[in-house]
């Protein structure tokens, strides 16, 4: 009887996964260490991530804090990466900020902190990525964008925006990274259960938040739901896909086109 394949495995890879101290990125660093990669593990907070560690299966991983908002000091943060852990496979930036405010009340102070943690830190992160010094080959990039991104929505304008400029970014990548072996697709997420979900249902009434949820026609997912599409496009089975986005919202877009 021949062996069982598993075109999911990730065995002998490391990937460095940011905002892994909760959320889709805590759920994406269990599930990646749990098909045999290595995780880096990026964030600002040190304690949540040693959470995140905890969770992890097998060995080797690293718990890397850095903040992303310090742009400057991504690509010499990647390089002392690889060199501690070996050249990367998978870079899967989750980390972002989310600005709830009608247009009117955004700052260009927060309006700028957006744009620079969600869309320039993620420019910054495959640049450096990029270079032979960091990454294998071949390699994966994944940029976790969301469906406000594509769908309006009233007072996410700042972090729609930031969303929808990493779709662009994704596209104009793959096609750049292309002839280097690097794949560049974003996975595109509605709301799922986090921590920033329980945050806008405390804004909410309760009929307002079931009103939202019930735009999901298979209900709100999980983090291990979207983290399944990340694992999906590093792994092997992600090879012939680039410029992309893995739309994973539960029917929530496909419902409001039908509307």
């Amino acid at each position: 009887m021949s062996a069982s394949v598993n075109p999911m495995d990730l065995s002998g890879r490391t990937v460095l996964v940011t905002g892994a101290s909760s959320g889709i990125g805590r759920a994406t660093a269990v599930l990646l260490s749990r098909l045999g990669a290595r995780l880096a593990l990026g964030g600002r907070d040190s304690e949540r991530l040693e959470r995140t560690f905890c969770e992890l299966a097998g060995e080797g991983h690293v718990v890397a804090p850095q903040n992303l908002e310090q742009v400057e000091e991504i690509a010499p943060w990647m390089q002392a990466l690889a060199d501690r852990m070996g050249k990367l496979h998978g870079l899967v930036h989750c980390a972002g900020i989310q600005l709830r405010l009608p247009a009117r009340y955004v700052a260009p102070a927060d309006a700028e902190r957006v744009m620079r943690v969600n869309w320039l830190a993620a420019l910054e992160l495959a640049r450096a990525f990029r270079r032979k010094t960091t990454r294998s080959t071949p390699a994966r990039i994944v940029f976790l964008a969301s469906v406000a991104a594509t769908v309006g929505s009233p007072s996410l304008s700042a972090y729609a925006s930031s969303k929808g400029a990493l779709l662009s970014l994704a596209r104009s990548l793959a096609l750049e990274f292309a002839d280097e072996g690097i794949t560049v697709n974003c996975v595109t997420p509605g709301i799922v259960r986090s921590e920033m979900t329980s945050e806008t249902e405390k804004r909410m009434s309760p009929e307002q938040f079931a009103r939202l949820s019930a735009l999901h026609p298979l209900g709100l997912g999980d983090g291990s739901d979207v983290a399944a599409a990340v694992a999906y496009l590093l792994a092997d089975t992600g090879r012939w896909i680039t410029g992309a986005s893995l739309v994973v919202d539960g029917g929530f877009s496909a419902g409001l086109r039908a509307g």
